[in-house]
């Protein structure tokens, strides 16, 4: 390529070129103090008339606006032009409506005067030549402040193709030291004398490679990210492939650890997709603490579904006022033990498997651990020992009278320490028949311990404390029979509390013993045997007895 200056190069661009506007090269040749196209030497044109120049193929703000652009002015002419040898044919708009004229007879590579020395004519009119002012090319420098010409550089070669050539080449650098002595292509010197290196096509790969594995790597973490954020969990399904597996959930398990523990067992293919499954089930929070029997390879949605149903449950559970002496029988059970083991080992190990310090040493008691063994689903299974299962279910009892405050608040409703706050506890489980009834049956306790109270003179009368010492359950006893039995256990007998629990008490029936009602109630009955009506005095509750006896 020919510099601009240095040597014959392309025709120059015409004022009136329709493409004229960019100012050359690079816009350059419109700009003061670049060389002039005759070898360096400036041109001196007659003086004209200073007018406003315009800038060509651009929006121009003046009196007319040329060559296919918008103006802004009085005359406004675009479309398009052609040149036919003789001057310029224009088709286009101007605000006087569309047409076609010729405009100027100016050759357009005359040599003798390539910029239009010639009055040029637009439109029929003569227009003023702006390259021939002072303006266009300002006059030459005097000798004494012109700048002398750099030296051409000599010590640089960018190679074929300003050097791009050659970093594609796939000529190694070990090529680089090869000289056949000929000083020709082989010669790979540049021009001060230094070696040339050349690029390596290895290069090139390694630059591709590493391109390549970082636009994979950032694909495959962003699909990652995506999948994270908004992408469904892993998951089998179906109802699981038939393998049979046993997973048992820890005391305050949550969705999380559930997962974690199906997943660790081959049960679900994610944590996540168990979450979301039990999150989007109804019962989802409904899944307890115990032993499950499922299946491996099971979708999430299975999975709830199975933990939800009876049948996948093979947890040992304990009713709400269920006594100890049936616990026992069912701990025998599922371990496929002798009867009477487990009842053997609580009678000698009951010290040892977790009793607070408030529920020890107290005399007259048929069972240290009644009470204790708190009702809840256990998970249960053969080859485990009785003094485990017993310490599993006196721990949970423990935790459960703690957080509900029962040796801080034995006081406060007239009980001696949580001990006797357990015991009523298990009379209202025992005597009442709903849990709206508790309450009510805890107030009717707390009124009969008082010593003067006007009703029972500080007994309570329970059949419930006859039935217990005497391991049965019924209902039609005489009184002779209730009052002749001498026993610490029949309220019948003695005046005041039980020497302790009767039963193990479910949560309700220990709200109900912490906060009774205040309506004065002293008697109650059950009619139908699934509620109670409460009375205040001995006559109303009379009343009640000859109904119930009628409808026997």
């Amino acid at each position: 390529m020919t510099e601009y200056g240095r040597g014959q190069g392309s025709e120059p661009w015409h004022p009136e070129d329709p493409y004229y506007g960019d100012g050359g090269w690079g816009g350059q040749q419109a700009q003061q103090g670049q060389q002039s196209p005759y070898g360096g030497q400036p041109q001196h044109y007659p003086e004209q008339p200073q007018q406003p120049q315009q800038q060509y193929g651009d929006w121009g703000t003046g009196q007319q606006a040329a060559y296919g652009q918008q103006g802004h002015g009085q005359n406004q002419q675009y479309g398009q032009q052609q040149y036919t040898g003789q001057g310029y044919q224009q088709q286009g708009y101007d605000n006087n409506g569309w047409g076609t004229g010729t405009h100027g007879q100016v050759p357009y590579n005359d040599p003798q005067d390539p910029y239009g020395q010639q009055a040029a004519t637009y439109g029929g009119q003569q227009q003023p030549d702006y390259y021939g002012t002072p303006e266009a090319y300002p006059p030459p420098e005097p000798p004494s402040r012109r700048r002398a010409e750099p030296e051409p550089r000599t010590d640089w070669d960018p190679g074929p193709d300003q050097g791009e050539h050659a970093f594609f080449s796939g000529r190694d650098d070990d090529d680089d030291d090869l000289d056949d002595g000929s000083g020709g292509r082989g010669d790979r010197r540049g021009r001060g004398g230094k070696p040339k290196k050349r690029r390596s096509g290895c290069a090139c790969l390694v630059v591709l490679l590493v391109f390549g594995g970082g636009v994979a790597g950032v694909g495959y973490f962003g699909y990652q990210f995506y999948q994270d954020r908004f992408g469904d969990a892993p998951d089998y399904t179906g109802s699981g492939n038939g393998e049979q597996v046993t997973v048992e959930i820890p005391k305050g398990a949550g969705g999380y650890a559930i997962g974690q523990e199906l997943k660790a067992k081959g049960v679900v293919k994610s944590v996540d997709a168990f979450v979301s499954a039990q999150q989007q089930n109804p019962k989802g929070n409904t899944i307890q603490a115990g032993v499950y029997t499922l299946e491996k390879e099971m979708s999430a949605d299975s999975a709830v579904d199975l933990m939800l149903s009876p049948e996948s449950q093979n947890n040992l559970i304990i009713p709400e006022g269920t006594r100890n002496v049936a616990v026992y029988e069912l701990i025998d059970s599922r371990l496929e033990l002798d009867k009477g083991t487990t009842a053997k080992v609580a009678k000698e190990k009951a010290k040892s498997l977790g009793l607070p310090d408030w529920a020890k040493n107290h005399e007259n008691v048929k069972d240290p651990l009644e009470g204790f063994l708190y009702p809840s689903s256990y998970p249960v299974t053969k080859g485990q020992k009785p003094e485990a299962v017993l310490k599993q279910m006196v721990t949970r009892a423990a935790e459960t009278y703690e957080e509900m405050g029962l040796e801080k608040k034995a006081e406060s409703v007239g009980l001696d320490d949580p001990w006797q706050l357990l015991t009523v506890a298990s009379l209202v489980q025992a005597e009442g028949t709903s849990h709206e009834d508790f309450r009510k049956m805890a107030e009717v306790i707390y009124n009969r311990l008082k010593p003067g109270n006007p009703q029972t003179y500080g007994a309570l009368e329970f059949d419930s404390t006859y039935n217990y010492v005497k391991n049965q359950s019924k209902i039609d006893l005489t009184i002779a029979e209730l009052k002749q039995y001498d026993n610490p256990y029949n309220t019948y007998f003695v005046k005041g509390l039980p020497p302790g629990p009767i039963d193990n008490p479910g949560e309700d029936a220990l709200k109900g013993a912490l906060k009774p009602t205040d309506d004065g109630w002293y008697y109650f009955i059950s009619l139908d045997g699934k509620t109670s009506k409460f009375t205040k005095t001995l006559a109303e509750h009379q009343e009640l007895v000859d109904e119930f006896n009628a409808s026997r």
